[in-house]
């Protein structure tokens, strides 16, 4: 049985944050004792006993709140930790020095496929602070690699999806009647923050198109942000406010995503893109700027389209091969589960930590670092 800590400073509840619970109960499942620290009033703190889930709460201000360190480090130690799991930049500083003070190994998951910045902080973090990174996608490691993070020290472990968790609550035809879909409709489904990396707005331009082209479907988004009164805005200016629907956060996501028939992920940036995998764990077919991890998990022509990001005219062309072919579109739905099966279930993704874990754990324990500083 294994200890292990897993941190993570962010207050809200996103696609990361389902992948750490995901990892915590199977983990717990396993016979392995977790413990989550989190930010006190986030949205991990009331998730985690709604699970039954062991946390602790500390508050983590900015990158250089020594308090934080101290309170982490006190964590670590009475949870007698063999490894720490570190979810975030600001958790990869803080729980960082915390883990390497303890002597305790720390690996940190990379989701974000932003540049890695050559330079002593990086050479600092990923050199000494953090024992291994698993980077989410095989692009992710790409650019760890390329900001000057050792290739010994990356591995992938890419996102999970559970095919169970999708099952829908309600009929498909009760769903469409209730939303105004009718039969003939090809319905369009984006689930995504409201953000600008999202391309959301690249989307509403892409559903004009396809009206200036003769084709009419609706689009439904679910969805949270800062720029939804902004897109709210940009649908009324472009004409398509009255086929595009602004659901907000929804509980019933596998019920869309059955009562949908195409899955639009228009990213201008995308770690993996959680939105894809839960769409081909449903069946569906879907067309995903080929970005980040969306380029490797969406398989072109075979579970869905892949088309340039920030290219409103291709995504319209994509978007109308799948509405006027609907062979085309059960074909690729078909083969969605199938590569899910292949590498992004749970157990897949567990399984690999699991034995991160371990490896870390047999290593050489790591001296602890500054035995005077309160501990």
């Amino acid at each position: 049985m294994l200890h292990v800590v897993h941190i993570n400073s962010e207050t809200g509840y996103s696609g990361g944050e389902a992948q750490i619970f995901m990892l915590l109960e199977g983990l717990r499942a396993r016979g392995h004792e977790v413990v989550l620290i989190c930010p006190p009033d986030s949205a991990s703190e009331g998730e985690a006993p709604s699970r039954g889930l062991a946390h602790r709460t500390v508050a983590m201000r900015n990158q250089t709140d020594l308090a934080a360190v101290v309170r982490l480090r006190r964590e670590i130690a009475a949870a007698r930790a063999d490894v720490v799991h570190l979810h975030t930049g600001r958790a990869n500083w803080l729980g960082g020095l915390a883990a390497r003070w303890a002597g305790v190994p720390a690996v940190s998951t990379r989701r974000m496929d932003r540049r890695v910045r050559p330079g002593l902080g990086t050479r600092l973090l990923y050199g000494t602070l953090l024992q291994r990174t698993a980077a989410i996608s095989p692009a992710v490691r790409d650019l760890l690699i390329a900001g000057g993070v050792p290739a010994d020290d990356v591995e992938v472990i890419v996102d999970a999806v559970d095919p169970q968790a999708l099952r829908p609550a309600h009929f498909r035809d009760a769903v469409r009647t209730r939303l105004g879909a009718s039969d003939d409709d090809c319905v369009l489904l984006a689930v995504a923050a409201l953000v600008r990396r999202k391309g959301v707005d690249v989307l509403l331009e892409a559903v004009a198109g396809l009206g200036a082209a003769g084709t009419r479907a609706p689009l439904w988004i679910v969805g949270e942000g800062a720029e939804r009164p902004i897109l709210e805005q940009q649908a009324r200016s472009i004409g398509v406010a009255s086929q595009v629907s602004f659901f907000g956060r929804r509980d019933d996501i596998a019920d869309l995503l059955h009562a949908a028939d195409v899955v639009v992920v228009p990213s201008r940036r995308e770690g993996m893109g959680v939105a894809a995998l839960e769409a081909m764990a449903a069946g569906r077919a879907v067309v995903a700027s080929d970005v980040g991890g969306l380029g490797y998990a969406v398989v072109h022509e075979r579970t869905g389209l892949l088309v340039p990001p920030e290219d409103a005219a291709a995504l319209a062309s994509g978007l109308a091969r799948l509405i006027r072919d609907p062979e085309l579109r059960q074909r690729l739905a078909a083969e969605g589960p199938r590569r899910i099966a292949e590498e992004f279930l749970p157990q897949q993704m567990i399984d690999a930590y699991e034995k991160l874990y371990l490896r870390m754990a047999l290593r050489s324990p790591l001296p602890a670092a500054g035995r005077g500083l309160g501990g």
